[in-house]
């Protein structure tokens, strides 16, 4: 028992004690994006279910395969925030304020809502390049899967859950993550699966660019430190 607790404060322990300290401190002003993220994918949901409001939702934050590049593009940002009509809307509410929540307070808001972003873009442009490629192609889709709407949080969820684990050393837990990603499509070869992967992949490169980043940088703090002329980019 005393093994598992030291493995888990290894684990999670840096990013607990984040989270614990911006709560304790501010509360619930810890997350301010992360509410209104909450809030307005609850209004979006309620709006879509109602006669008036579906086509209204579905021309501003809806993205298919089938449609022009740049009207989807147009729709990404807000379809991250649009509930899928075939799954309980309280999912992707407890994944925003849950997985968006821990980021908001790790990252910041602004990254957070980036790496979102590219995760999901990622999942959109990939579903484009699988169809393409066509069913019997290993990274391929059925055409049929064009028409298919692609909405919700679910990709920019597991590229979070990613990018937080490389970034407070949670390897395994983001081991997990990438894990469970590579089983659904193994169980089930659908497009969603194949988007998160794709999210992930995205995720992946913004690691290793961040890892460079930061490399740089303590090379030239190291070099100035010592005497010697910055390293020049």
């Amino acid at each position: 028992m005393s093994r598992l607790a030291g493995w888990a404060r290894a684990e999670w322990g840096p990013l607990y004690v984040t989270v614990r300290r911006a709560l304790v401190a501010r509360r619930w002003r810890a997350v301010p994006m992360t509410l209104g993220a909450v809030c307005l994918t609850a209004v979006l949901q309620f709006v879509q279910n109602q006669s008036w409001g579906y086509r209204l939702v579905q021309n501003a934050g809806s993205v298919r395969a089938e449609e022009p590049l740049p009207l989807a593009l147009l729709r990404t940002p807000l379809s991250l925030f649009v509930p899928a009509l075939d799954l309980p809307v309280w999912g992707a509410l407890a994944q925003i304020l849950l997985v968006f929540g821990i980021a908001e307070i790790c990252l910041g808001w602004w990254r957070t809502l980036v790496i979102a972003y590219v995760a999901t873009l990622a999942g959109t442009l990939y579903a484009r390049v699988g169809i393409a490629l066509g069913p019997h192609h290993p990274l391929g889709l059925p055409g049929a899967d064009a028409q298919v709407v692609d909405t919700g949080p679910s990709a920019a969820v597991v590229g979070l859950a990613v990018f937080l684990g490389w970034r407070y050393r949670a390897y395994v837990t983001a081991g997990v993550v990438i894990g469970a990603m590579v089983a659904e499509v193994l169980l089930k070869d659908n497009l969603a699966g194949k988007e998160h992967l794709a999210a992930i992949a995205a995720v992946l490169v913004m690691c290793c660019a961040s890892a460079a980043r930061h490399g740089r940088s303590d090379r030239e703090r190291a070099g100035s430190g010592s005497g010697l002329p910055p390293i020049q980019s």
